[in-house]
């Protein structure tokens, strides 16, 4: 099966459901990635808008990770994508990224429609 537009891969959501072997706790496991999803994207924002390393480094991994984990594929490539061209400068502050409104942005938009196809997804459980 192939990844819808959004790109969240429904072969990942089933391995995962068939791993957990329950589907209340596979449910939950999607919840508590919807409810994350917005504290990681937060944590983000004011990671690179403070042009803090360690913050923007930590909240991207977050989300790379938890986005595999769900299968949100998109989203987590893009997270990558920005995880490889974060670097910090001499003085341990984020160095400036051209075009970081733009990617934020893109990430943002995404983060919300991976969000609804899930919360779908999520509405079918049984």
């Amino acid at each position: 099966m192939n990844a819808d537009p959004v790109g969240v891969d429904p072969a990942v959501l089933a391995r995962l459901r068939a791993e957990l072997d329950d589907d209340e706790g596979w449910f939950l496991f999607v919840r508590n990635f919807l409810n994350h999803l917005p504290r990681r994207m937060d944590k983000l924002r004011r990671g690179l808008a403070g042009a803090d390393y360690e913050v923007a480094m930590d909240a991207v991994l977050s989300l790379k990770i938890s986005c595999q984990m769900v299968g949100a594929e998109r989203l987590a490539g893009m997270a990558l994508q920005l995880q490889q061209s974060l670097t910090v400068g001499p003085d341990g502050a984020l160095c400036d990224m051209p075009g970081l409104e733009r990617v934020l942005g893109e990430i943002s938009v995404l983060a919300g429609q991976t969000a609804s196809v899930l919360e779908a997804r999520a509405a079918q459980k049984f």
